[in-house]
This record gives structure tokens, C-alpha cells and sequence, in this order.
């Protein structure tokens, strides 16, 4: 993960300072650990209604990157219970749309909107997953910054890079231990 996070500071080199460079990761990372965390515990929650077996063919077909958006879409006179459950059994609630391996697909797929989604995601998990308990989660990141790119375009671009980056070479992210502080 170290050399992960080293390869991404070289591609910002020269655009951002260690500290701002260390804000974003430290978001992304985190934001990669809550939605981990979410998923296995919608997993469990929602039992053998999960649609973890959906093919990516037919998840893409649906417009869909994960199993939870599926059940989101079907089942939508639920939600407002299961989120319910969710924040009372883990404490917060991240949108379908938001957790980290739909950010990730969107980077992949170098989707115009990431930068929108990603800006979306943090303001709804710092102000409304559960009674602000992450308020200010994310302030330290600016997603606006010219130190990402002159343009949106640029940004957004910048963006998709970074993330498919942590996606792509720390497949086997750890949310049990301290790997984290180590790198950081």
C-alpha cells in the first residue's frame, strides 16, 4: 500500500504539498474503509436479498456499480426501514451511489460525474448519516482546488486517475488493522 501511495504523490508532484496530498488520501481511504464496513453489514442485514450474484454485465445494463443500488432500485418502499436499521445497528448510512466501489467504477469508466458524486457523498455522510456524527469528516479536502486542475474537466479527471489508482493496486485493503497509520 506504501508504494501505492507513493506512485499517486508522484503523479501530484508538484501540484499539491505533502499535507494537502495526505488530506485526500486519508478521505479516499477512509471513505474506502466506511463503505467496506457498510456493505459487509448491509450484507448481513439484508441476508439472501442481497443481490451479491449479479453479474457486471447486468449491473451495468441497470446502470447500477453495486449489489446495494439493485436492492435500492427494487425494493424501494424499504429503504427508509432498512436505513433505519442501519443506523441503529452500524451507525451511519452511505448511498448506494456513494460508497467506494461506485466511486471507483466511476473513475474506472472515467465518468464526468465523479467529482459531483464524490463532492455529494461526503456532504450527505458528514450532514445526514447519522445525527452529524461525521461533521466535518471531510473539510480538510477540497475537491474544487486548483491544485487538482485548472478546469473541471481537469479535476475530474485527476480525480478518476487517483481513485482508480487506490482501487486498482490495494485490491486487498485492510480494515482490520492499522495499514493506514503505517503508510501515512
Amino acid at each position: 500500500m506504501g508504494k501505492t501511495l507513493w506512485d499517486i504523490a508522484d503523479n501530484l508532484r508538484g501540484a499539491m504539498n505533502a499535507d494537502d496530498f495526505r488530506d485526500y488520501m486519508l478521505s479516499f481511504l477512509f471513505l474506502r474503509y466506511l463503505s467496506s464496513n457498510y456493505e459487509a453489514s448491509a450484507q448481513k442485514e439484508l441476508g439472501k436479498d442481497y443481490p451479491d450474484n449479479t453479474p457486471k454485465d447486468v449491473m451495468s445494463k441497470l446502470k447500477v456499480n453495486t449489489p446495494l443500488e439493485i436492492w435500492y432500485k427494487e425494493n424501494s418502499t424499504d429503504v427508509d426501514f432498512f436505513e433505519k436499521q442501519m443506523r441503529r445497528k452500524v451507525h451511519y448510512v452511505i448511498k448506494p451511489q456513494h460508497l467506494w466501489n461506485s466511486i471507483a467504477e466511476m473513475a474506472r469508466t472515467q465518468n464526468n460525474d465523479l467529482l459531483e458524486t464524490l463532492q455529494e457523498g461526503f456532504k450527505y455522510i458528514e450532514n445526514e448519516s447519522f445525527e452529524s456524527a461525521f461533521q466535518g469528516l471531510f473539510s480538510e479536502i477540497n475537491l474544487n482546488s486548483e491544485k487538482l486542475g485548472k478546469t473541471h474537466k481537469d479535476r475530474n479527471d485527476k480525480l478518476c486517475v487517483i481513485i482508480q489508482k487506490i482501487s486498482e493496486e490495494i485490491k486487498d485493503f485492510s480494515t482490520d488493522s492499522d495499514t493506514l497509520g503505517r503508510c501515512l
